[in-house]
């Protein structure tokens, strides 16, 4: 079993890569991370080139979901995009929030950041920056957020209650996040649940969808709610790398399912009970 840090260095290599593909590379294999599948297709990614401020530079085909859409950004919002990539929610959410808003990226891979701030001084985007860092220990004052955005990337992180500890402490009171994720119903065959590339490829690093629901609850959110919900198929061409083919078959029949789900939840504006992270409990 490889450690926390181990697995975030494989998704920072990992994603090191893919900040220098083109998106038809990253879209035909899982969240980019190789293993094209020999149908090409999309296998997470929504559709991004209907909303405004979509900008295709920085769209890299890496996301499960469409967070912006449903994140009720207003003019004047500060908002924070959690593993930012080369800028594409960032840019989405310019849109809403105006030139009286600022949005600010969060991405621990060099490589991405690179890319996404030329994206933005290609654009004059003067009130988008994008900071390096680890969004379990973000680099941002606290109470400092109206909103929230997330797209694939808590799969990513080992310590998942460590970054909704930081998303409570990020957030204004009455704040709230709007997250897009994978998640598991059921147990993931061993070949998928243990292999390193199948994490950076945000399969095996999800988690149950109950227990993801309940660590949002834990660190102190209120009016938790499923925007968006769809089953995530892998092709047999990539799951063939991972399982032989009693394995494929049992697991394609079985119970288990892979699901992206995009989900709100707001920081109550006041607190009778301790809050997490606060050191009072």
């Amino acid at each position: 079993m490889k450690t926390d840090e181990q697995l975030k260095e494989i998704v920072k290599q990992k994603y090191s890569e893919i900040a220098l593909q083109d998106k038809e590379t990253n879209m035909s294999s899982c969240c980019g991370a190789g293993g094209c599948s020999t149908e090409v297709y999309n296998i997470m990614s929504d559709d991004y080139t209907t909303l405004e401020g979509y900008n295709a530079d920085a769209d890299l085909g890496l996301g499960c979901g469409l967070p912006t859409q449903f994140a009720q950004i207003k003019k004047g919002d500060v908002v924070i995009d959690l593993g930012s990539g080369a800028g594409n929610d960032c840019f989405v959410a310019r849109h809403e929030t105006g030139e009286t808003g600022k949005v600010i990226g969060i991405d621990f891979t060099p490589a991405m950041i690179d890319k996404a701030r030329i994206n933005a001084d290609a654009r004059g985007f003067n009130n988008v920056e994008f900071r390096q860092g680890d969004i379990e220990q973000m680099p941002v004052t606290s109470n400092a957020a109206d909103v929230i955005v997330s797209n694939c990337v808590l799969n990513l992180v080992p310590n998942k209650h460590g970054v909704f500890q930081e998303i409570f402490r990020v957030l204004k009171p009455g704040g709230h996040f709007s997250i897009s994720d994978v998640v598991l119903v059921g147990a993931l065959p061993e070949g998928l649940r243990k292999d390193a590339e199948m994490y950076a490829g945000c399969v095996s690093g999800a988690i149950q969808k109950q227990v993801y629901l309940e660590l949002i609850e834990a660190n102190g959110f209120s009016n938790i709610t499923i925007q968006k919900e769809k089953p995530i198929i892998i092709p047999d061409d990539i799951l063939s790398r991972y399982l032989n083919p009693e394995e494929l078959n049992k697991f394609k029949s079985g119970t288990t399912g892979i699901f992206s789900i995009t989900v709100f939840a707001e920081k109550p504006l006041s607190s009778t009970c301790c809050t997490p992270g606060s050191g009072c409990c």
